[in-house]
């Protein structure tokens, strides 16, 4: 048994991508999309018509409105090859907006309706934000399901759990690039590795808190940097993992052991946590890699966002 293979008896395994051409190869149950993911994939030939019909399509209907539908058509056809949920995120851009965050996602859960999905196979994916995980909180009591990114630190996994919001994805891979960038010269990456990575010891934390408690909210590890973090992670409820990590997973016939479990998180001796508004934006505060790699990763998100925006008005 491969490596790949070994995972998905612990772990629900999604591929990260918008490059749905791929999927069949790998058989994920779920996919994750972002829009840095969307621009990658309409710069290259096999998509570019898609951007151009859904341009031809829409001519003329707000900006905003044509990216929508742009998103929801790369969703439509990821869900043609997968059995599970795909993750859609809203615009970055409104992520201090709790009000049109709650409208965005409600306009794009109303397009993929409009295909024929059922609004279980879809996540809408928002920035964990205080006022992201707040209209997350709402979309979840009108029966639309989320995912919180850009999700760095303890304090925004706990107001995750308390909002009940779907999915978490903690991003492994960011948090060990601020870790050993910070550490400079002085990192040794042997130290660093595996259970030890400051990725992998961020997740491993939030899943054990939230089996301890029994929050069910889904944890998702994103953004690996390399096959080591993903199999000390061989446990957590999801990972959603690109391409590129997924073919060194099905390529390797190392054994892979289960990392992460829940009747052991159980009985763990943990407190129990919880914040308002005041003391989560005190605790993020705190956290300089949270608060950095959180504003790093949104503007990140909102240059490709403008990117799209210019080819759609090029198209």
């Amino acid at each position: 048994m491969n490596q790949l293979d070994a995972l998905k008896q612990f772990t629900t395994v999604v591929a990260d991508t918008g490059d749905f051409k791929q999927l069949d190869v790998f058989k994920p149950q779920d996919a994750t999309t972002n829009p840095s993911l969307i621009l990658k994939a309409v710069q290259k030939p096999d998509y570019a018509p898609l951007l151009k019909d859904s341009v031809n399509q829409f001519r003329g209907r707000p900006l905003d409105e044509v990216m929508d539908r742009l998103l929801v058509r790369f969703g439509c056809e990821i869900l043609s090859i997968i059995p599970g949920r795909v993750s859609t995120e809203v615009d970055a851009r409104l992520s201090f907006d709790t009000n049109a965050t709650v409208a965005r996602a409600e306009r794009l859960i109303e397009l993929y309706q409009a295909q024929g999905i059922h609004i279980d196979r879809v996540l809408i994916k928002v920035a964990a934000t205080w006022e992201g995980i707040q209209a997350a909180a709402q979309l979840e009591r009108r029966g639309i399901h989320t995912n919180l990114t850009l999700l760095f630190s303890f304090c925004q996994a706990v107001v995750c759990g308390q909002a009940k919001v779907q999915l978490i994805s903690p991003f492994v891979g960011r948090i060990y690039d601020w870790y050993k960038k910070s550490a400079g010269a002085a990192w040794v990456e042997s130290d660093n590795a595996g259970a030890n990575d400051p990725g992998v010891k961020s997740v491993r934390q939030i899943y054990n808190h939230y089996k301890k408690f029994g929050i069910a909210t889904e944890v998702m590890g994103a953004s690996f940097r390399n096959v080591g973090q993903i199999t000390a992670l061989a446990g957590c409820d999801l990972l959603t993992i690109s391409p590129e990590l997924l073919s060194t997973l099905a390529a390797s016939s190392e054994p892979l052991l289960r990392a992460l479990d829940p009747v052991s998180a159980q009985s763990l001796d943990l407190p129990p946590v919880s914040y308002d508004e005041v003391g989560f934006r005190f605790a993020l505060n705190e956290d300089a890699m949270a608060t950095e790699k959180l504003a790093e990763g949104i503007r990140a998100f909102c240059v490709d966002a403008a990117k799209l925006d210019q080819l759609l008005l090029a198209a």
